[in-house]
């Protein structure tokens, strides 16, 4: 049984909210100048990171003062680094495909599992008229249809004589002994 308070509280009807409409748009404003400013910081915070990452797996070239013979091999030396990179590389990009088409194949399996894809559905404007005209004539055709579409089936005459078996005493006493065994193993 509810009490007096639960009574008067279900007649109330929906809340009211705590925050007029004036003090709900300042503090939305607040919130977004906010992410503004975080989203600023999140960006710069991201450019420093990258250049000193940069920096520190690729340090700078020293080329003044080099021969010829110590030139040509810094540029074997990187075009091996280059190599295993783009090795590396290759490796990761069949990783990702092969992992991208494993998502698509389990995607489209729980879709199976969950009744197949439904299609989007368009919205038909049609009158009050209109649909109660389409709804009859669907009514009357199918009704006319469905007498029109059935099968004439013949019987045979052996089907028909199995069909009706007549007197069920008759029936008993001519398959009794090994006769009727007989004529069941025959038939």
């Amino acid at each position: 049984m509810l009490a007096p308070q639960q009574y008067s509280a279900m007649s109330e009807g929906p809340k009211k909210t705590k925050y007029s409409a004036t003090r709900r748009l300042l503090l939305k404003q607040k919130l977004l100048k906010k992410a503004g400013v975080l989203l600023v910081q999140e960006q710069s915070n991201k450019v420093t990171e990258r250049e000193s990452t940069l920096n520190e797996r690729v340090p700078p070239l020293k080329l003044s003062g080099l021969s010829v013979q110590e030139l040509q091999e810094l540029c074997k030396e990187l075009h091996r680094k280059c190599d295993t990179v783009d090795e590396a590389r290759y490796d990761i990009e069949a990783k990702v495909l092969k992992n991208e088409k494993e998502l698509v194949d389990l995607n489209a399996k729980i879709n199976e599992l969950k009744g197949g894809k439904r299609p989007n559905l368009k919205r038909v404007k049609k009158s009050a008229d209109a649909m109660l005209g389409a709804l009859t004539e669907a009514k009357l055709s199918s009704k006319a249809d469905f007498k029109s579409n059935l099968k004439t089936v013949k019987k045979d005459k052996k089907e028909e004589e199995k069909a009706d078996p007549g007197d069920w005493r008759k029936n008993v006493e001519s398959m009794s002994g090994m006769e009727g065994r007989k004529k069941l193993f025959n038939s």
